[in-house]
């Protein structure tokens, strides 16, 4: 399997089924499937030492996301930004979102 990390965006498709999910998930073992409003949604909160470096961490993720016209839900707390990816216009799951998931922790990585 490719490294989703490697991976082109797709314009269209379908939703994930949970097997679909499960593979891809592999490969992003951070991130959980979280339902909300019966919208199935990745999530990952990831940890800093404070605000300021939670802040520029989200802001390079709002620039990744405008880059390729796919974005999250962005959380900055103290210490901490959570990123929350799903397809709204299929209200779910897209292999998008765990592309973006795998660049995100890519990112924090450095």
């Amino acid at each position: 399997m490719e490294k989703l990390v490697d991976l082109q965006l797709e314009t269209g498709g379908q939703l994930l089924d949970p097997q679909e999910q499960a593979l891809l998930g592999q490969q992003i073992s951070q991130w959980r499937i979280c339902h909300r409003n019966a919208v199935d949604q990745l999530e990952r909160v990831f940890q800093f030492r404070d605000f300021a470096e939670a802040l520029a961490f989200a802001n390079h993720v709002a620039a990744l996301a405008e880059a390729h016209n796919h974005h999250p839900a962005l959380l900055v707390e103290w210490g901490k930004a959570t990123v929350t990816w799903w397809t709204h216009s299929l209200g779910g799951l897209h292999k998008n979102d765990f592309i973006m998931a795998a660049r995100c922790d890519q990112l924090y990585a450095g």
